[in-house]
C-alpha cells in the first residue's frame, strides 16, 4: 500500500539498481524449484493463513501461478511475511524472489529500482464509520474524528477531501494500520482510513463485523501490484505474463473446470494462450503448457477473485474495477500473440 515513505524507497534504490543489474532470478528459481515470495502478514482475503495454516488470498494465488507457470507445480511456493516497513528491503536484499504484498505502484517506487508487473487489484483510499452513525457518505463526516497511520500519505489525501468539501475533522493518528484499527473499535475514532481492501478485512476481524460499514467513496487511486527488481527483465516478463494469462483465461472462458476440454478448442487466441499453437512459452523462457498449468492447478483471475473476495466470502467485495475491461472494469490482458 501506499503507507511506506517515499524517502525509505528512495534510499533502497541504488541497492536494487545493483542486485537488478546482476538478477536472473528466473534461472535462479528453475534451479531452486522454489517460489519464494514476499506477503502480507495477515490481511485477509489477500495473503493470510486460513484454517488450516495454510496461505490463501488473491496475492498467494498469485505466486502459486507463478510456481505452476515455471516450475510446474504451484505447491512449490514458499511464503514470506514481510511487514509494510520492510517490505521493500526484503525484495533489494534478495530474501524474496517477487513482492506479492498488496504494494501500490507508484512513480517513486517505479524509479527506485522496482518494477511492477500490472495491476492485479484496483484499490483506493476508503472510510470505515459505525452503522450507528446513519452516515451513508463521506461528505457527511462533517466534525469527525478519524483514526490514520501516522505518517502515511494518506492523512494528506483526507486533509484534501475534508478541505475540499470544507469539512472540519481531528485525525488520531497511530503508529500502525492495526493500532488505528483497534482504536476505531474500541470508540477513540468515529471513522477508520485505510485502503478499501484493508478495510473490508479490518471490518470481518472485529466482534460484530455487521455493525460497520465501508463507506461508497474512494478518495485516491492505489492501484496495487506484484514487484520485482529493476533489471530482472526475464523475470519480469514471467511475473507479468502470468496476470496476464490469468485474465485472458477468464476472458475467453477458460476455466479449472473446462481448461482440459479447452485444449480442444479451434479458437486461435485458446490455442495460443493454452499452448497448442505457436511457441508463446518458449518466449518467455517457459514450456508452452504454462498458462495451461496456471488454469488447470490455480484458476482464472474471475475464480481467484470470487473465491478471496467475491459476494460467497466474508469480505464480500464487488468487482466493481477489478472488473473485465468488457464487464465495465479496468482489468485489460495484452494479446497473447
Amino acid at each position: 500500500m501506499k503507507k511506506t515513505l517515499l524517502t525509505a524507497v528512495a534510499g533502497a534504490a541504488l541497492a536494487l539498481s545493483g542486485l537488478g543489474a546482476q538478477a536472473d532470478t528466473l534461472d535462479t528459481v528453475k534451479q531452486r524449484g522454489q517460489v519464494i515470495c514476499g506477503v502480507n502478514t495477515g490481511l485477509p482475503g489477500y495473503s493470510a493463513p486460513n484454517e488450516k495454516g495454510e496461505w490463501a488470498g488473491l496475492d498467494v494465488d498469485y505466486c502459486r501461478a507463478i510456481a505452476a507457470a515455471v516450475l510446474g507445480d504451484a505447491t512449490k511456493t514458499k511464503f514470506v511475511p514481510v511487514s509494510t516497513k520492510d517490505r521493500f528491503t526484503a525484495l533489494q536484499s534478495g530474501e524474496i524472489d517477487v513482492l506479492n504484498r498488496n504494494s501500490t505502484w507508484t512513480l517513486g517506487r517505479d524509479t527506485a529500482g522496482m518494477l511492477f508487473a500490472g495491476v492485479n487489484y484496483y484499490d483506493g483510499q476508503g472510510f470505515l464509520v459505525k452503522k450507528s452513525l446513519g452516515v451513508k457518505s463521506a461528505t457527511e463526516l462533517s466534525g469527525a474524528s478519524i483514526c490514520a497511520q501516522q505518517g502515511s500519505t494518506g492523512q494528506l489525501t483526507i486533509s484534501d477531501f475534508m478541505r475540499t468539501h470544507n469539512l472540519p475533522y481531528n485525525i488520531v493518528s497511530f503508529d500502525t494500520a492495526d493500532e488505528a484499527a483497534k482504536a476505531y473499535e474500541g470508540g477513540r475514532c468515529d471513522v477508520d482510513t485505510d485502503d478499501a481492501s484493508g478495510l473490508y478485512a479490518v471490518r470481518v476481524k472485529m466482534a460484530n463485523p455487521d455493525d460497520h460499514v465501508v463507506l461508497p467513496e474512494i478518495i485516491s487511486k492505489e492501484p496495487l501490484a506484484a514487484g520485482v527488481r529493476q533489471g530482472d527483465d526475464k523475470w519480469f516478463n514471467v511475473v507479468k505474463w502470468v496476470h496476464y494469462a490469468m485474465l485472458t483465461a477468464e476472458e475467453s472462458g477458460v476455466t479449472q473446470a473446462n481448461v482440459d476440454e479447452m485444449v480442444k478448442s479451434d479458437k486461435p487466441d485458446i490455442k495460443r494462450l493454452l499452448g497448442t499453437e505457436g511457441d508463446f512459452g518458449k518466449q518467455l523462457g517457459l514450456d508452452n503448457q504454462w498458462a495451461y498449468r496456471i488454469v488447470k492447478q490455480v484458476g482464472n483471475y474471475g475464480e481467484s477473485f470470487d473465491r478471496n473476495l467475491g459476494p460467497k466470502t466474508v469480505l464480500k467485495i464487488d468487482r466493481g474495477l477489478n472488473n473485465l475491461w468488457s464487464k465495465g472494469g479496468l482489468q485489460y490482458a495484452p494479446p497473447i500473440r
